[in-house]
């Protein structure tokens, strides 16, 4: 007899492509703990034998049991409730691990450690970190349970929660092993993820870590393009409606623009952070004064009827000049469109690249735009992607993001539309950021890796720099867009076309595409 083998496939594997994926938060919440070099060292000793020692971290995850007198212990159901992963990112490589060695992982000045902590209960956690000598061949004690181990630091979960905040910092005492004194501090960052509220997601529109092989897209830079800081200015005010459908006109497969929140959490869209108020003087007829405000503290009724100005005005000789003034409020040309509107008034078939904006600190501890402080990230979220999910129909959507934690979110929160991690790598016309994950286009791609993200939006000056990125990006499976001054060039997108790059955002797309 012929012997019949049928191949049932492998698991994960579909059509040759790997489509694993961890999905979404439906009822849990995460906790992202994480020790890192971004600003200082995370561990300072103040024992002088251990000042010069690097150190190992193990984080252990316990439920805080409760006194009743259930027949299933409180600690067994934390325990089954309750996952926690490690990982490692790094210029050349990303580890998640759901086991540590016995001594834990060794903390590097070039790479990211992250503790991810699914759980049904945020508030009901202990959460130890125990420290070892990096070289644990020194002050060993014999008979040691844990040789090397210098001391632990406890964080109960409870600590975070009651805070209310998405996102912190906390400085945890280190206590010595032996003494149980004081001997140094731990800095650890956290954010918080929680399930997007009132809506829920399924597998009938998935597209996460999707991509249809394509010829490279052209997309629409704030629709028609830059119209303030660039050395050509769009003839179309950017981020306005008339600027996106002019660039849709003129045949861009999909236009960037940017998006945040009005102090009364209506999305708009709008690049920077700040704009200018013009004021009166007493007995004064011309308004001859700008003020620079956050957009966060004016309401979306106020955005629409006030006279504003960019921020560049600031530096303008001609202040009147500088004044935007349009009679007609609710005009095509104006600003600060509401991004319903600007999904309800752009054909479906036109792709969006929303670009979810974020305060950035720089390296030299500089915030944009001055705000050190912003809205509660969940909550910023979960407004921008329930507009989006309610309003977008069939339209094509990739989000994007210079904030490495927006990403994280997005990805976590759904699962219909997949982000890019947006970063500028090494650039002489930026200011390095402090997030050391943004630092490099090898860690932003060994980032995107971790999170399951869909690739990232790298800067163009790094990507001619190194054109060997373009094919490393899609080596680990990662779909490649680029901004930038240098994509205006009409040679560099074609030679970055010719690379291999999936998308390329560039200004008046109407002089290429006429």
């Amino acid at each position: 007899e012929t012997e019949i083998i049928i191949d049932d496939g492998q698991f994960g594997i579909h059509n040759g492509v790997e489509t694993l994926d961890s999905g979404w938060l439906t009822c849990q919440t995460e906790i992202r703990l994480r020790l890192h070099y971004s600003e200082k060292p995370p561990v300072s000793i103040t024992k002088k034998k251990l000042k010069k020692s690097r150190f190992r971290v193990k984080l252990t995850l316990e439920g805080l049991e409760e006194d009743d007198d259930d027949r299933v212990s409180p600690t067994v159901l934390h325990k089954m409730s309750n996952s926690l992963e490690i990982s490692l990112i790094s210029d050349n490589e990303f580890k998640c691990r759901h086991s540590q060695p016995e001594c834990g992982y060794g903390l590097q000045p070039d790479r990211w450690t992250e503790y991810s902590i699914q759980t049904m209960e945020p508030d009901n956690l202990e959460l130890i970190f125990d420290f070892f000598e990096e070289d644990l061949s020194e002050h060993v004690v014999q008979g040691d349970a844990l040789p090397g181990h210098v001391g632990t630091a406890c964080l109960l979960s409870s600590t975070i929660a009651e805070s209310g905040k998405s996102a912190g910092i906390l400085t945890l005492p280190i206590m010595s092993r032996n003494s149980r004194k004081t001997i140094g501090k731990v800095r650890v960052d956290y954010i918080i993820i929680k399930p997007l509220p009132g809506y829920s997601c399924d597998m009938k529109s998935s597209f996460s870590k999707y991509w249809k092989p394509r010829t490279p897209l052209d997309v629409g830079h704030r629709g028609a393009g830059n119209s303030t800081t660039t050395a050509q200015l769009a003839k179309v005010q950017e981020n306005t409606i008339a600027s996106l459908r002019n660039a849709a006109s003129h045949g861009a497969a999909f236009v960037e623009f940017d998006v945040h929140l009005s102090k009364d959490f209506v999305p708009v869209v709008y690049h920077d952070l700040t704009c200018c108020l013009t004021m009166k003087k007493k007995f004064d007829a011309d308004p001859v004064e700008l003020f620079e405000i956050p957009v966060k503290e004016l309401t979306f009724d106020q955005l629409q009827l006030l006279k504003l100005a960019h921020v560049t005005a600031l530096k303008s000789k001609d202040l009147k000049e500088s004044v935007v003034e349009e009679e007609n409020s609710f005009s095509e040309n104006q600003p600060f469109p509401s991004l319903k509107m600007v999904l309800e008034s752009l054909p479906e078939d036109v792709g969006f690249n929303i670009e979810i904006k974020w305060i950035c600190q720089q390296r030299d501890g500089m915030w944009d735009g001055n705000l050190s402080t912003y809205f509660d990230m969940n909550l910023f979220l979960d407004i921008i992607l329930k507009t989006v999910l309610e309003n977008s129909g069939k339209r094509r959507i990739v989000f994007s993001s210079f904030d490495a934690d927006i990403c994280t979110m997005v990805r976590q929160k759904q699962n219909k539309y997949p982000i890019l991690f947006l970063t500028q790598g090494k650039s002489d016309i930026y200011p390095e950021l402090m997030d050391l994950r943004s630092r490099t286009t090898p860690i932003a791609m060994s980032f995107a890796q971790f999170e399951n993200l869909l690739g990232i939006n790298a800067h163009t000056e790094d990507l001619l720099r190194n054109p060997s990125y373009i094919q490393e990006a899609k080596a680990k499976g990662l779909v490649i867009f680029c901004w930038g001054d240098d994509t205006n060039d009409p040679e560099n997108r074609k030679k970055l076309k010719e690379l291999g790059v999936n998308g390329l955002i560039y200004d008046r797309i109407y002089d290429w595409m006429p």
